[in-house]
């Protein structure tokens, strides 16, 4: 079985398909790797936007140099200038002896990931923007431009066309970054691969954790089809590991999906989505709702909550008084 997975392999990439929306994907990956334009990656939250960027890189002409991922958020707004393009000694308190090169200069010759580049505060997107139109940069401290030889690829789960409206996103960069775009579909699109998915990560689970491998039984398999999937590959990553480190017999069974699962199965199937006849209502309804849900999904951060719903966080409020919903503190 895992040989079969293997020959699902593209482009030695770790993507698993077998579905046309991923085959059509994969081969528009394989006409952009090539060349040196700027990518945007966009789609929900564990999609893998990362894995698609290593599949653009791993098929590049810089292919033998470094890939460098940079989580946007991950870094503290007040050292994300220093650690994105380095430091002199004596920049700031705490500078090391002979300062720093930044991320840009460690990726060098090969390809810059920046991840969730939606969230990237106002004044680094400027200064972005620069080293993209000049090709150098300039440490923290210092006067002497650095020449770059980097290809840019970002990924983003936010509305960034909605965000350059509202002045959250710079319109200049959005055009540097979105040379070319690739949107990752959710998996609830491809469910043909949800199966190869399963088979995989039950195999590396179980190798990882000493655990014989086990089948997944039919019970097992239909109920994880059924299911949404909101978080995506990460979320199904997830759900198996637990099903294969708490699993006691020779298969994985129903009874070892996690119990937010099978709820969350049981809540859909329940529930009765009578809508009004009269369209105007019909959309009132069905917005009320879906907002609801994205709040719960994004656990009350309005902004996550907007971007799941794909308008702007202004629309959000809007919505929410137009409809009565609290959004909170």
């Amino acid at each position: 079985e895992i040989a079969q997975l293997r020959k699902r392999l593209l482009l030695g990439s770790d993507i698993i398909f077998a579905s046309a929306a991923m085959q059509e994907l994969l081969a528009k990956i394989k006409k952009i790797a090539p060349v040196d334009s700027a990518v945007l990656i966009t789609g929900e939250s564990g999609t893998g936007k990362e894995v698609a960027a290593k599949t653009i890189h791993a098929n590049s002409l810089r292919k033998d140099a470094p890939f460098v991922p940079v989580c946007v958020p991950a870094l503290p707004e007040n050292l994300l200038e220093a650690e994105l393009f380095g430091y002199t000694e004596g920049a700031f308190t705490g500078a090391v002896k002979g300062g720093k090169k930044g991320l840009f200069e460690a990726a060098q010759g090969g390809t810059l990931f920046l991840d969730e580049i939606g969230d990237a505060p106002v004044f680094i997107q400027g200064k972005l923007l620069r080293v993209l139109q000049e090709r150098e940069a300039v440490r923290v401290g210092g006067t002497k431009p650095i020449k770059l030889d980097v290809r840019i690829i970002s990924a983003t789960n936010r509305p960034l066309k909605d965000m350059m409206l509202d002045g959250r996103f710079r319109e200049d960069l959005y055009y540097r970054l979105n040379v070319v775009s690739i949107e990752l579909p959710a998996l609830r699109e491809r469910r043909e691969d949800i199966p190869l998915l399963l088979n995989h990560f039950n195999s590396v689970f179980s190798q990882k954790n000493h655990k014989p491998v086990r089948s997944i039984s039919a019970a097992a398999m239909k109920a994880l089809l059924a299911y949404h999937w909101p978080g995506n590959i990460r979320e199904l990553m997830n759900v198996i590991e637990h099903m294969v480190v708490t699993a006691a017999g020779r298969a994985l069974n129903r009874e070892d999906i996690p119990n937010y699962l099978i709820l969350g199965m049981e809540e859909k199937q329940g529930a009765t989505h009578a809508y009004p006849l009269e369209l105007g209502a019909a959309v009132r309804a069905l917005e009320k709702e879906n907002i609801g849900i994205a709040l719960r999904q994004a656990k009350g951060n309005k902004s996550k909550a907007a971007a799941l719903l794909k308008i702007p966080r202004s629309t959000l409020y809007y919505k929410a008084e137009e409809y009565g919903i609290d959004l909170g503190k």
